[in-house]
């Protein structure tokens, strides 16, 4: 769960301690937990922490992402990241500003729907279409300088 907590956040004791809030409400709420499957504490866990770092974000580093309501769909290689050993892909992620790396880790990590991330950070679907794209466009272009890309 702390490298949950590092994907939103670039500093080890901020990540640290929401992962420590993120056990104690899931261990606060766990009255409500119901088992379904093998996974479903995994995921009810991996949504707290997730919800915690959003909150800080809000919070302690005043994320602002400025509303846009159009994007064109920007690919990745997706095969020069095959090749990429994860250390690589996470400093990378690391390096986007706040606002494209939270898009980008709520739908390509964790799997957000374009819908659910509006609704989970105040903004319309257009602008997270928009971050989503700008955190790809940045990322192929700090590999292509790295030469990660050919």
């Amino acid at each position: 769960m702390l490298m949950v907590c590092m994907r939103y956040v670039k500093h080890l004791p901020d990540a640290e301690e929401l992962m420590l809030n993120g056990f104690y409400n899931f261990f606060r709420t766990i009255d409500r937990f119901v088992y379904t499957d093998k996974g479903s504490i995994n995921a009810w866990l991996r949504k707290i922490m997730v919800n915690e770092c959003l909150m800080f974000l809000r919070k302690k580093q005043g994320m602002k992402i400025t509303n846009e309501e159009h994007a064109a769909e920007i690919g990745i290689d997706d095969g020069q990241i095959g090749r990429m050993n994860t250390n690589e892909i996470f400093q990378l992620i690391l390096a986007l500003p706040v606002g494209y790396r939270t898009v980008f880790n709520l739908f390509v990590v964790e799997g957000y729907s374009h819908k659910e991330i509006a609704a989970l950070l105040d903004v319309t679907e257009g602008t997270s279409k928009s971050q989503l794209n700008k955190a790809r466009i940045q990322l192929q272009k700090v590999m292509k300088e790295k030469k990660m890309l050919l």
